[in-house]
């Protein structure tokens, strides 16, 4: 399997299947075609679903022990191809080359924990007296439906697909139009695990063609997307249409807290990588700091030099900070800028002036900090996904509760502090569906529970809670017909 493949096509009951038309897959980093992909249309996405409705027939009745080592086994599998997925991974986001072998990683340990937590989910026995025997069953849907980002595919159909086919169902996924080889890749090599031929089905193509004709398909029994919130009501729209249930993973413009008493040397590399870690695009990226007026300058200071320093190349030369995934994307988040209404920019703000001649036609973004922002400006509240950071200054808990709370999302917070009843408050008032104490994971690990408040989506994908996200419940009551 070769990094550069010159056509990616959907992957569909175990073999490739090209589309009539194509479109070109575009190196975020030069600007220049990496190969073409293909433009999935319904035709394929009924292949697709027929193929994995077929092969859950068989894999719905599978044991938990069969299930977790063909899951176990493509763990492996995705360790013997690291490289090659990372290096791909790298081409198509134009995310730096350490960060592309962390999703690979990543992805792996995703099949890895639910190969081991599948043997220990079990149902439940309600006592209801003597005669009478109750228990709970856990079973799948059947197919399950993927659309996900272009920020961080291998993990994010990594999580989805093994949650899916630990549970018994089959699936189905979308990758992002951007980002496609990864998940083509990830689907032969579940093929090539053991799976059932057509228990996991890739798709290539544009959103509102395969995208849309997955997220209607009447054969679809559960929804999972990844994305802006305004998408994301669109696919609830389609599962409600349907009565299906589905997990959003939506929009956030999550917020770090510095309180005076923090350990700013300690903090600042934290604050700096969650805003620039795969340029910004990053749903859970620190994009607000909230930090104490005691303390501001020093931080901002800090953090400016720091952002300064880094070294901004190509995702495959491994630098600290690649280019955003598009030209597009770009003018997205320069468009922030340019709008900005008060505040001042601290550093970045625009392309860096010392790309190389190769480069100048990629998408890079400066690192950027924008300072005394107003909270209730669009750049505060609307999501620039891109290196951007919006710096707003608090004087007391309750101004900073205020901020952190003053969006439509609630995806992460942080609070950095020494006081631990200071921590406590925060963390039980934040509406966040993680927040995190002196430190700060961009959507933590594996076995931690993610997934947002408010309009940051709803369902929880990572951990053990997946598990019911895919599985209904079946209540068993049985009487006792038997006299003695």
């Amino acid at each position: 399997m070769g990094s550069m493949t010159h056509h990616t096509t959907s992957f569909i009951a175990g073999r490739h299947v090209p589309s009539i038309n194509t479109y070109a897959n575009i190196d975020p980093a030069t600007g220049r075609e990496l190969g073409e992909v293909g433009r999935g249309t319904a035709d394929e996405v009924d292949q697709a679903v027929e193929a994995a409705a077929r092969a859950q027939k068989e894999w719905k009745t599978s044991t938990p022990e069969k299930r977790a080592k063909l899951l176990v086994a493509v763990g492996r599998l995705i360790q013997e191809n690291r490289n090659n997925l990372a290096r791909i991974e790298s081409e198509d986001t134009g995310k730096p080359l350490t960060q592309a072998y962390a999703d690979v990683d990543v992805c792996a340990r995703y099949f890895e924990f639910y190969a081991h937590a599948i043997e220990s989910y079990y149902g439940h026995t309600i006592p209801l007296g003597d005669g009478m025997h109750a228990y709970t069953r856990r079973e799948p849907y059947g197919v399950t439906g993927h659309i996900v980002a272009w920020n961080y595919p291998l993990q994010l159909v990594g999580r989805a697909v093994a949650t899916s086919l630990a549970t018994g169902n089959c699936a189905v996924a979308k990758p992002a139009d951007e980002t496609p080889r990864t998940t083509v890749l990830l689907a032969e090599l579940v093929a090539q695990a053991g799976f059932p031929v057509g228990a996991f089905n890739a798709v290539t193509g544009l959103g509102a063609e395969a995208g849309a004709a997955l997220a209607a398909h009447p054969a679809v029994a559960h929804l999972g997307f990844v994305g802006s919130t305004q998408t994301g009501s669109l696919i609830a729209h389609a599962a409600a249409d349907r009565v299906i249930p589905t997990v959003l993973e939506l929009g956030g413009k999550s917020a770090n807290i510095v309180f005076p008493d923090a350990d700013i040397d300690a903090a600042v590399p934290s604050l700096v990588r969650s805003i620039v870690q795969n340029a910004g695009q990053t749903c859970s990226a620190g994009a607000r700091l909230l930090v104490h007026r005691d303390v501001h300058d020093q931080v901002v200071d800090a953090m400016a030099q720091t952002m300064n320093t880094l070294t901004v190349g190509r995702g495959t030369d491994d630098p600290d900070l690649g280019p955003l995934i598009s030209a597009k994307q770009f003018e997205r988040v320069n468009g922030f800028l340019n709008r900005l209404e008060g505040g001042s920019v601290v550093c970045g703000g625009a392309a860096p002036e010392d790309l190389s001649d190769d480069m100048k036609g990629g998408a890079f973004f400066a690192p950027t900090i924008v300072d005394g922002v107003n909270p209730a400006s669009e750049i505060a509240q609307e999501e620039v996904f891109g290196p951007v950071v919006a710096v707003m200054a608090f004087d007391s808990d309750e101004e900073a509760l205020a901020l952190a709370n003053g969006t439509e999302y609630g995806l992460v917070s942080a609070v950095w502090t020494q006081n631990l009843s200071r921590a406590h408050h925060m963390v039980n008032n934040i509406d966040a569906g993680q927040v995190f104490v002196n430190t700060y994971g961009a959507g933590g690990g594996v076995e931690l529970p993610f997934g947002g408040f408010k309009k940051s989506g709803y369902g929880r994908e990572k951990s053990i809670e997946a598990l019911d996200e895919y599985t209904q419940t079946k209540t068993v009551v049985m009487l006792s017909l038997i006299h003695i």
